[in-house]
């Protein structure tokens, strides 16, 4: 080959060598004799020794070539009969896993059949090739912890869903999992593995033994004596369960940890490999060599500050290295081995990365040299190599192996060019580039040298969320103190360490960020933001499918990470524009909801589905936003579901068939589907290996441009000589000319003016600014939209990771106890059992053993994930999120176009900054942190009930983050500091009635304000639960009492000052309380049938549960109504206060009926105690009631009090035992017709002297005196007149106010309205002395008109009915719908020619309802 440039001159003022200005200018190729020495330093002979000038051959550009091959040449012949060498192996060179027929169950494979996921219950699948003699080794990336069992297997293994590698014959696994081999049977082995560690696979088939190494560290001999001989060979093979992933390298790339005398399956390239080494060696003699020009000699140079600077003839020369050297460039193994670790070795040398510009040089000659597919090809596997490298290292105390390739990946992105085409093609596309901003957690400490950085452990003591010491914790001693101050010191060590690593992940997201780039094109911002946006449209729309969606744990440190980059740079910006906002008042304006420049997906908006808020909202958008929506996209079917179709279609029809295995049925997963960091877009499916095409072989590319020298533009002639044949022949023409280009051009010491920010897409990100909206500038718009995709991020898996992670708190809990108490039981354990001793004292080491690692492992995890910079990264999210939610609100209507995942994240941020962070850190300690709690207070209270949002999940979401937030008293406060105005907002939705509307949330809201207020109502556990240990003693139910009285002002004035709410309100908390107390009795006689056929269903009971502790919250609810405004039901001028008293004391004696009955069925559950039944007890329900009434009869006026009682009695439920039950005085009745049981306690007020004060006691003993007598004094009024039915004195045993039975109506739908003694759900009469139901008509203008009445009841002197909405009488025909049912009164017949026979079936007028008489059964 020839140079056309050997003998070219360039004139000086075309081309400068150097920047002293006062040396000699010299241009040009150097002369022969300098040439030839510079050309034998550079490529030596292979034995080293350079032979004396005089008897050299002279090395010229001409004859270049030819030494340079025959260099190459050298050691070829021995390389390749090496190669030959297969004995022991049979199968393809090139070992992949087979795909075609060697697997069973579902399975995800890579594009390069080297990683597998698990997409069945138990997949398993091997490799194309097997072994039968020798030693060899394979190794296993292992991606996710689960179950999975690796190893060997021959080819008669059978396997299915539930058998895989090592659960059949001549079959041997390992499982890290379970810690546990397999071979038909099971016995421990090893250790346990984790994400990101490395399994090496090896088997003697000389020795007969199989043994596995975890990260390097043998795990012994697993398996000797396996089966060898004639016909067996062992191919490697695994079997995972669903979502597990793994990655294999048989060979194709460099194991990473070899085994001495162990063969990889797949032979390294090694012909490739020692061409390779050498033109490395060569090039770094160019960097190490420099021409001295002037003096003519050559000279050692510095090669950390090596530059090219323009000379011809270094530029020839590395032109010849890099025509054989760039070829080799395309092959993993090559540059994983080669070229990494030779970039690896510059940063060795320490100091900033920018302190190495070589590597910004050596990828300069890479465009400059390499074809432009060579380049793309070389590094895409370099980031590739680095990030597997990153995530499969082992973490080391100072993790400096995760530093090292870090720093060698900012080295690589630095350099604008390759960092847009990895941005454009690579990051985000291929690779999980997310990986790179992830530190894993540790799964073994000792192994992570945790042990030497915190040599002294300790464990907090158990905290409320409040972030105050509970009062179980003793004061800490001084040992205690000296150990909390190591751990912390030991802490403090690993946080400076991970605080480097984090900040080199922040280095590499501002250069993806940065939008400054010198070069023409796309600014880097903008191809990252695009990227970004994909990457959470993959993640939203992908929720369901687990195995396409960015791990948790991997958002979680990319989620700060680019907090911090944005905050950065949004500073910056503000520094050079001091009108903008400063990171602090960050927030995302609303019109980027509405103005369609930033796509959302398919996620929901506040006011519903996106079109349809284009359709509502229309003139709103045209009036406010000046935005006009098109009629026609209006009239169309939302295209985005149609576009998705069509992308999905497209992509389909683009994909290699092969890459289909059931004709695409399954949709392609995303970047984060496999441990190979690519592409695993190959499903292979049992059933339809039919369907599978051979793997298409890899070949040339099709077309292949040839690399022009210039850097703009290619001429004619290079695009038509572009063929792969002339291309290196055109490389090496035209290198003097591009060395005069380059002269003149890059390496002139000329400066090319700053680029300023680029185009894009947003450049109307701010269309559509509201009247509402201030004109000041924000920020950028890209950081912006930025902004937006990070709110969006917290909302898709962060936050769910935050929670997750807290169970490593809750464990070092747990184990605390477990250990006190075990060491508790060391101290009281008697000398002479020797025996308890010992296994209390092994139970001591092992819950101490495990603390320790717990200790060390919880340290990392603050460190990684609780930090104080992380929470403030949190609480800064919070912020925005505030800001935003604010901003929206003051456009009105267009409120409605915001996503959901604004008010979730405030809701989610802020409950994370509470349960999650704290104790290590409190929110008290945030700058801000009172405004804050008053403005997500304001929010809540505003939007829990705003119109303007319609979606029922995010409304109830809005109401439970209300609810949690009365519970506590630092965030009641901040709903006390809310306006007034809003304030009382709040309390009048919440006082809406609750029919059509979800009420039980909004009901615990007022039962949350008025606890620590209500009668017997200052517990936190309830008294029977208090030896048993709460699910989560954090929840917000089991907080301690913290009362509004300011909020309960504010009801008590809307009651009061609005006649028609209270009312509304009353009427239908009572209807409520009719349904729930109706539905709990109704389920618990259910229980109770099923008790006896040994059968309950556990559903059922919680379910009866909540109808429970519905009933109590929804009295409490009324007795917290009684008290604030007792003028309701006991001011009869006011209208339907009678009414509602009545209703009130009908339900009251229903409930005292049914609960204090001796022996019935409320006591027969509460006695068995039955799971999920556990709050089912007398006390909660009994003191709601009790309080009511000693509202109504002791806490009132004289006149009050007497309507109160009046009512009270006139009610024909009431009953003055259950008033002495609530004092422990049994029914004498009771006591006579059974004797006193000696386990049996009658409940009594009095034993709850904890929680019932002693004046509370009194008014319950002066309100049974009270009843007392006025009960006797009703019932001998009551003697003196004759009943109103019979005319008979009322002792008689024939009416039917007597002693006896009386027949009862039941309309046809079933509903019975009467019942014998006992019994659920009707009325009973003459058992326990209560009265017949007398009342006398009170006009048919209280319920419905009067022609839905028969005549015969208006005309009656003594009809029996109810009151609209009981559920114990009979209702006339109301407006509720109810049906008017006749109580037969004895032995006088029905008036109106209704006869009393038994099943006679009557049809009232008007009503068309069927009703029919009957006798009791």
């Amino acid at each position: 080959m020839t140079s056309r440039g050997a003998g070219t001159a360039f004139s000086r003022r075309n081309y400068r060598l150097s920047n002293e200005s006062e040396k000699p200018k010299v241009t040009g190729i150097v002369n022969s004799k300098l040439l030839n020495d510079y050309l034998h330093r550079i490529f030596p002979s292979a034995d080293g020794i350079q032979p004396a000038a005089a008897y050299r051959k002279p090395l010229t550009f001409q004859n270049l070539q030819e030494h340079l091959d025959k260099l190459l040449a050298e050691d070829s012949g021995a390389e390749d009969s090496r190669d030959q060498i297969l004995e022991g192996r049979l199968g393809p060179s090139t070992v992949v896993l087979d795909h075609i027929s060697g697997f069973e169950g579902l399975l995800l494979v890579d594009d390069d059949l080297l990683g597998v996921i698990g997409h069945s219950n138990f997949g398993s699948i091997r490799a194309t090739t097997c072994v039968y003699k020798g030693k060899w080794i394979y190794e296993v990336l292992i991606s996710s912890q689960g179950l999975m069992q690796i190893g060997w297997c021959t080819l008669n293994c059978r396997f299915n869903q539930e058998e895989g590698v090592g659960d059949t014959p001549d079959s041997y696994a390992y499982d890290g999992n379970r810690v546990r081999k397999w071979n038909v049977t099971t016995t421990n082995y090893g250790k346990s593995w984790a994400a990101g560690d490395i399994v090496s696979c090896l088997i003697d088939l000389d020795e007969g033994t199989i043994a596995f190494c975890l990260n390097g560290v043998s795990l012994g001999t697993a398996f000797d004596n396996i089966t060898r001989g004639a016909g067996m060979a062992y191919f490697p093979a695994i079997s995972l369960s669903f979502k597990e992933s793994v990655a294999f390298n048989f060979g194709s790339r460099p194991l990473r940890y070899p085994v001495e005398g162990y063969r990889p399956l797949q032979d390294p390239p090694s012909m490739d490999l020692v061409e390779a080494h050498k033109l490395l060696g060569y090039l770094k003699n160019v960097i190490h060599i420099g021409i001295d020009v002037l003096e003519g000699k050559l000279v050692e140079k510095d090669t950390s500050m090596w530059q090219l600077q323009g000379e011809p003839t270094v530029l020839i020369t590395l032109a010849h290295i890099f025509n054989h050297f760039a070829p080799l460039m395309c092959k993993v193994y090559l540059v994983e081995d080669v070229l990494m670790n030779f970039l690896l070795s510059i940063l060795e040398q320490g100091g900033a990365v920018e302190a190495h510009p070589l590597i910004q040089q050596l990828l300069d000659l890479m465009w400059l040299l390499m074809e432009d597919y060579e380049v793309h090809e070389c590094l895409k596997q370099l980031l590739m190599s680095l990030l597997r490298a990153y995530r499969f290292s082992p973490i080391i105390p100072d993790l400096g192996l995760q530093i090292h390739y870090l720093r060698l990946t900012i080295a690589v992105l630095k350099h604008e060019k390759s960092r847009k085409y990895l941005l454009n093609n690579v990051l985000f596309d291929l690779l999980r580039s997310v990986v790179f901003f992830y530190i894993k957690s540790p799964l073994r400490v000792e192994e992570a040298g945790l042990q030497e950085l915190i040599p002294t452990t300790w464990w907090p003591n158990r905290f409320t969320k409040e972030g105050k010491e509970s009062k179980e914790v003793k004061e800490e001693s001084a040992e205690e103190r000296l150990r909390r101050r190591a751990y912390d010191r030991g802490c403090q060590r690993l946080k400076k360490r991970i605080e480097v690593v984090e900040e080199l992940q922040v280095q590499i997201l501002k250069l993806l960020l940065n939008n400054k780039d010198r070069g023409g094109g796309e600014a880097s911002r903008y191809i990252f933001l695009n990227k970004f946006r994909k990457f959470l449209q993959e993640n939203a729309s992908n929720r369901g499918n687990l195995t396409v969606l960015c791990p948790p744990e991997y958002m979680v440190c990319f989620l700060h990470r680019l907090i911090s980059t944005l905050r950065c740079y949004w500073d910056g910006h503000k520094a050079k524009a001091p009108a903008a906002l400063n990171s602090e008042e960050a927030y995302v304006p609303p019109q980027l909801f509405y103005n369609g420049k930033v796509d959302y997906f398919d996620l929901q908006r506040l006011g519903g589905l996106l079109s349809h808020l284009k359709k509502t909202l229309k003139d709103d958008l045209a009036l406010k936003a000046n935005i006009l929506i098109d009629p026609a996209e209006l009239q169309a079917v939302t295209m985005d579901d149609l576009d998705e179709d069509e992308e999905s279609a497209t992509s389909t029809a683009q994909r290699p068939v092969a890459a289909l295995a059931i004709g695409g049925a399954l949709a392609r997963p995303s970047w984060l589907s496999s441990p190979t960091l690519g592409r695993a877009n190959r499903f292979l499916s049992t059933a339809a290996v039919s369907l599978m095409n051979p793997r298409r072989s890899l070949g040339t590319l099709e077309k292949m441009k040839a690399r022009t020298l210039s850097v703009e533009q290619r001429t004619e002639d290079d695009r038509a000589a572009g063929e792969p044949g002339c291309v290196r022949a055109l490389v090496m023409a035209a290198l003097v000319t591009a060395a005069l280009v380059l002269a003149q051009a890059v390496w002139a010491g000329e400066v090319s003016p700053e680029a300023v920010e680029g185009s894009h897409g947003n450049e109307g990100l701010l269309l559509g600014r509201p009247p509402e909206e201030p004109e000041q500038s924000i920020t950028e718009n890209s950081l912006l939209e930025i902004l937006d995709g990070i709110v969006m991020m917290y909302n898709l898996s962060v936050h769910q990771q935050l929670g997750k992670m807290v169970g490593v708190s809750d464990d070092v809990n747990e184990y605390a106890l477990a250990l006190k108490d075990t060491e508790e039981k060391i101290s009281r354990c008697p000398k002479r059992r020797r025996d308890i001793y010992e296994e209390l004292v092994k139970s001591q080491k092992v819950f101490s053993e495990k603390l320790n690692h717990l200790s060390r492992r919880l340290a990392w995890i603050n460190v990684t994930i609780y930090s104080k910079e992380k929470m403030q990264d949190i609480y800064w999210l919070l912020r925005v999120c505030i800001r935003t939610i604010e901003h929206g609100d003051r456009t009105g209507s267009l409120f409605a176009f915001m996503p959901e995942f604004y008010l979730s994240v405030a809701m989610n941020s802020y409950s994370a900054l509470k349960n999650y962070f704290s104790p290590v850190h409190s929110m008290e300690e945030l700058p801000g942190y009172e405004e804050t709690l008053t403005r997500l207070a304001a929010i809540l209270a505003k939007h829990f009930a705003d119109s303007r949002i319609v979606g029922t999940d995010i409304r109830d979401s809005l109401m439970q983050a209300l609810a949690s937030y009365v519970c506590y008293p630092h965030s009641l406060r901040a709903v006390e500091r809310i306006p007034e105005e809003q304030r009382i907002s709040m309390m009048r939705n919440l006082l809406a009635p609750y029919e059509q509307r979800p009420w039980a949330q909004t009901n615990w809201i007022l039962v949350r304000l008025w606890r620590g207020c209500g009668f017997g109502y200052r517990y936190t556990r309830l008294p029977h639960l208090l030896k048993t240990k709460p699910e989560d003693a954090n929840l917000p139910s089991l907080q301690k009492p913290c009362p509004s009285t300011l909020l309960q002002r504010h009801m008590a004035d809307l009651l009061c000052s609005d006649c028609d709410m209270a009312p509304s309100f009353l009427n239908s908390v009572l209807n409520q309380l009719n349904w729930a107390f109706s539905e709990f009795i109704g389920m618990i006689q259910e229980a109770a049938e099923r008790l006896e056929r040994n059968f309950v269903d556990s559903r059922q009971l919680k379910v009866c549960a909540t109808c429970f502790d519905l009933s109590v919250s929804l009295l409490r609810v009324l007795e917290m109504t009684v008290t604030l405004a007792p003028e309701i039901f006991l001011d009869w001028s006011r209208p339907s206060s009678e009414l509602l008293l009545r209703r009130l004391a009908q339900l009251l004696n229903q409930v005292l009926n049914r609960v204090t009955a001796e022996r019935n069925l409320f006591d027969r559950v509460v006695n068995l105690r039955l799971p999920g039944l556990e709050s089912v007890d007398h006390y909660p329900i009994l003191v709601a009631v009790t309080g009511i009434l000693v509202r109504l009869l002791m806490d009132t006026d004289f006149q009050g009090a007497k309507r109160a009682t009046a009512v009270l009695l006139a009610d024909p439920c009431f009953q003055l035992c259950s008033i002495q039950y609530l004092l422990g005085h049994a029914e004498p009745s009771a006591l006579a017709a059974t004797p006193p049981s000696a386990d049996k306690r009658h409940f009594s007020l009095h034993t709850y002297t904890d929680y019932i004060s002693q004046e509370e006691l009194a008014k319950v003993e002066r309100m049974l005196g009270h009843l007392s007598e006025e009960s006797k004094q009703a019932a001998a009024s009551m003697l003196v007149s004759p009943c109103l039915v019979c005319t008979q004195p009322r002792n008689q045993q024939s009416c039917g106010e007597g002693r006896g039975r009386v027949p009862f109506l039941w309309w046809s739908g079933g509903t019975r309205h009467a019942s014998s003694d006992g019994d659920l759900g009707g009325f009973s009469l003459g058992s326990r002395g209560a009265g017949f139901a007398q009342a006398a008509w009170l006009g048919h203008t209280l319920h419905s008109p009067a022609s839905c009445v028969p005549s015969a009841l208006l005309n009656a002197t003594c009809t029996h009915f109810s009151m609209p909405g009981s559920w114990n009488h009979w209702e006339l025909a109301t407006q509720g719908g109810g049906v008017a049912a006749l109580l037969h009164s004895g032995h006088v017949g029905v008036r109106a020619g209704w006869e009393n026979s038994p099943g006679q079936r009557l049809v009232w007028p008007n009503l068309g309802c069927e009703v029919r008489l009957g006798v009791p059964r």
